[in-house]
């Protein structure tokens, strides 16, 4: 009887075993299925190492990337191909943050229960929220130059534009050499970092108007330069007496100097930190490129130049643009996302960058410093709010061109941010690819 109850026992805690084993199995298969399926070595969805399978798409339904007899093509025109380059990636996987890599899980079609077996072999599909047609209007509009364009829905976080530059056909991909530094296989409005320059007068003047009280009855006085304990901070332009409003307008290097000293560094990273400027990021699981602000003694030049975006500053573009979001909606930012419809813009999460009351502020002085100094018939149509930045790089190479801002026309809420390697005056080099970039949204 004993050797009965013994057998028993044993039975019941093999038949345990392997119940927790083939739960332990399932679950993992749950959570990490479609990542084993989308495996390298899985001959099913690659074949040579590549992804063999699964069609790529922009929110309106062009094909970008599809199979055909085991060959992995792209759409039929060439200017689309290079434009949409680095949201979809190209065959043989160097451009890590493409679609082609960072979504290979749906394109290999796997479901739980069929595993990747699909009719015809042809995978899954992925409809990215980028529109062919904007990512060609800013392609063309950079002509030839490096840099980064990047627009999306401010609402639901949608991107509908990201083209980096240098960029090739992924139809007939270069043979390049190991010492080459054009860039083109990353994607500059994710994984690089610029210079800001005078964009980051837009942290320094939120981290002004929450902490210096007497910030609007203030005048600045620009004679053209700004000394600081013998050093000199050279302004654009020699101002005069010029309140808040008009210091953000002319990019008053003097006056936010100024700032910048009385607020010290502790505060300024903080806002940086705040605004979501300094850290990584992930849209639809890739993470950005994280920006930096290092703190300069409180009272130096050194200091006084990071406040107005030069000294070490470095920045994101898709860090610039999820802060544009917010500036340009209650201070709040949506997760920004490279996947059509991935989540309703009412359910979406969001991050709050600023307060809103600071974001109303910020937003009535970009209309302003575009009614005041880039001129509003520069863009027609376009309920525009704005700032330019001049990013000196140094080596005597002209400055990078930056242009950041928002349109608050009621039916395109629509933020945006460009720069223009090299391009010069921010207004000039980077305004004309905004103002190319959204006239053709808005024109749709």
């Amino acid at each position: 009887m004993k050797k009965v109850k013994s057998r028993t026992a044993a039975v019941l805690l093999l038949a345990a075993a392997i119940l927790a084993g083939i739960v332990f199995f399932i679950t993992k298969l749950t959570l990490n299925g479609s990542d084993w399926a989308a495996f390298s070595a899985n001959g099913n969805v690659y074949s040579g190492g590549m992804l063999a399978t699964g069609t790529v798409y922009d929110r309106d339904g062009e094909v970008l990337a599809y199979m055909n007899d085991g060959e992995r093509c792209f759409a039929q025109d060439e200017t689309v191909r290079r434009a949409t380059l680095h949201a979809v990636g190209d065959a043989q996987g160097n451009i890590g943050t493409g679609a082609l890599k960072m979504f290979s899980s749906d394109l290999a079609g796997y479901d739980f229960v069929s595993g990747t077996y699909t009719v015809g072999n042809r995978g899954g599909e992925v409809r990215l929220s980028i529109d062919a047609d904007l990512n060609v209007a800013a392609y063309n509009a950079l002509d030839g130059r490096s840099g980064a364009v990047a627009v999306c829905d401010y609402e639901t976080g949608e991107i509908l534009c990201m083209v980096s530059s240098q960029t090739f056909d992924p139809a007939d991909p270069p043979q390049l050499d190991a010492d080459d530094t054009s860039g083109v296989y990353l994607n500059r409005v994710l994984s690089s970092t610029y210079t800001p320059g005078s964009v980051f007068k837009l942290v320094t003047l939120a981290a002004a108007i929450e902490n210096i009280d007497d910030l609007y009855d203030r005048t600045f006085v620009c004679t053209g330069s700004y000394d600081v304990g013998g050093d000199t901070v050279v302004c654009s332009g020699t101002h005069g007496e010029i309140n808040i409003e008009q210091a953000l307008a002319v990019s008053c290097n003097s006056a936010f100097a100024q700032l910048a000293l009385e607020l010290g560094g502790d505060v300024l990273s903080n806002y940086a930190e705040k605004m979501g400027l300094t850290e990584s990021f992930e849209i639809s699981g890739i993470s950005t490129a994280a920006g930096s602000f290092d703190i300069a003694a409180d009272g130096s030049s050194l200091l006084a130049w990071s406040g107005i975006g030069q000294y070490t500053d470095l920045v994101n573009p898709a860090a610039m643009l999820r802060m544009m979001c917010a500036v340009a909606g209650d201070g709040s930012a949506p997760e920004l996302t490279l996947k059509a419809q991935e989540r309703s813009g009412l359910f979406s999460a969001k991050t709050r960058l600023l307060s809103a009351d600071t974001a109303a502020k910020i937003r009535e002085m970009m209309s302003y410093t575009v009614a005041y100094k880039y001129g509003a018939e520069n863009y027609p149509g376009l309920e525009l709010c704005a700032k330019s930045g001049t990013a000196e790089v140094g080596g005597g190479a002209s400055p990078h061109a930056w242009f950041v801002g928002f349109i608050t026309n009621t039916d395109r809420p629509l933020a945006f941010v460009v720069i223009v390697e090299n391009g010069g005056y921010g207004s000039a080099a980077g305004g004309a690819v905004a103002n190319a970039v959204l006239q053709a949204a808005v024109n749709q």
